[in-house]
């Protein structure tokens, strides 16, 4: 069947470089290839030979990944893909048929629940409350899930509300769909973004079906490479590595050397620093420009990621009044409908603190006027 309009990616595709001010970027301010590379590892890049490599993604690679973020698991148990994305796709296609019951947290990134329909899956949200600082509704999720449920798909640090579940949340949502023998897809893309500099745990080590998506997209600010992956079980792997060959069939070379770099034990942390320092700095900024609107904003601070999440009290829709901040005043953000949310906005704080400060200033003084608030 036809696949739906990806309606986040097609608003940011479409206006995110028609303005002056796009605060809809769900990352950090990408890094540059000098910031990123020494002189040396500029010079060997640019000696690479430019073929396809291993199609699955370099052994070396996928080692390191394996090594570094999860428990247990060797090369066999990665697969390299073109960006988070096209690991959701793979995952989806390898794991689910026509049919299947997919139980998928919301609000979250919506291509995987766009994905379930194109395949005639059958897609069943459970919640994360704002009357319970985003926390999930896990008895909503043991209500909701039954013997056909097939999997049970998260995101976390969650995508937009930048909750992190505790370990007691996990240990339920691992419960409930062991009771069912369901698979856990767990999109991990901004693991390593926190807040209070621990990393949030994965689920992979704690139930044998979990598939986990991950990439250089969002905590280590990376996203022009187009790399991410999947971490899971070696035969399930085995298998979207079919999918694979009929999508992108290999990621690009150079990506992968400054992937090895980036993921390196030396440059990670020093990423991963980076982004989090920004971070903090940034939330707390945000949290000064709410506090100046009085009660025009509601607004529970992310524990990760590279975004926040609010809830507004002015009398027009999400996108209306998205597409007449960037239409009047060259400021872009991200409307709740995208998630079906009407009501609240998404903005980006993973930017440099000066753009940011002067995109917040510009879209204030648009709406005081606009509504007539003093």
């Amino acid at each position: 069947m036809p696949i739906r309009e990806f309606a986040l990616e097609r608003i940011q595709s479409l206006y995110e470089n028609t303005v002056d001010y796009n605060l809809t970027e769900s990352g950090f301010h990408p890094f540059n290839l000098k910031e990123l590379l020494t002189p040396d590892q500029l010079e060997e890049m640019a000696g690479l030979t430019l073929g396809y490599g291993q199609t699955n993604g370099a052994i070396s690679l996928r080692k390191l990944i394996a090594d570094q973020l999860y428990t247990g698991m060797n090369e066999d148990n990665i697969m390299i893909t073109n960006g988070s994305a096209e690991a959701n796709f793979l995952s989806m296609h390898t794991l689910l048929a026509k049919g299947d019951e997919v139980i998928i947290m919301k609000p979250n990134y919506m291509q995987i629940w766009g994905v379930v329909e194109e395949m005639e899956c059958i897609p069943k949200p459970f919640y994360l409350r704002s009357d319970h600082h985003w926390a999930p509704d896990l008895e909503e999720l043991r209500a909701v899930v039954s013997d056909r449920t097939k999997m049970i798909a998260v995101c976390n640090p969650n995508n937009p509300t930048g909750y992190v579940l505790s370990m007691d949340e996990i240990n339920e949502i691992v419960s409930i769909a062991a009771s069912v023998d369901a698979w856990i897809y767990s999109d991990e893309v901004y693991r390593g973004a926190d807040l209070n500099y621990r990393e949030t745990t994965s689920f992979q080590q704690y139930y044998s079906k979990v598939m986990v998506a991950g990439g250089l997209s969002k905590a280590y600010a990376l996203p022009g490479l187009r790399l991410g992956w999947l971490a899971g079980p070696k035969e399930e792997i085995y298998r979207t590595w079919s999918y694979h060959d009929y999508t992108s069939i290999s990621t690009g070379t150079v990506s992968q050397y400054v992937a090895e770099i980036a993921l390196s034990e030396y440059k990670r942390p020093r990423i991963l620093k980076r982004n989090r320092d920004m971070l903090n700095a940034n939330i707390e900024l945000l949290q000064e420009w709410i506090d100046a609107h009085g009660d025009l904003f509601e607004f529970i601070p992310p524990k990760a990621g590279g975004m926040a999440f609010m809830k507004y009290r002015l009398n027009v829709n999400s996108t209306e009044l998205s597409t007449w901040l960037r239409e009047q005043e060259s400021v872009f953000i991200v409307p709740g409908d995208c998630y079906g949310m009407d009501g609240y906005i998404r903005i980006g704080v993973g930017e440099r603190t000066s753009y940011l400060i002067e995109g917040l200033t510009k879209m204030s003084k648009a709406i005081k006027e606009r509504f007539d608030l003093t």
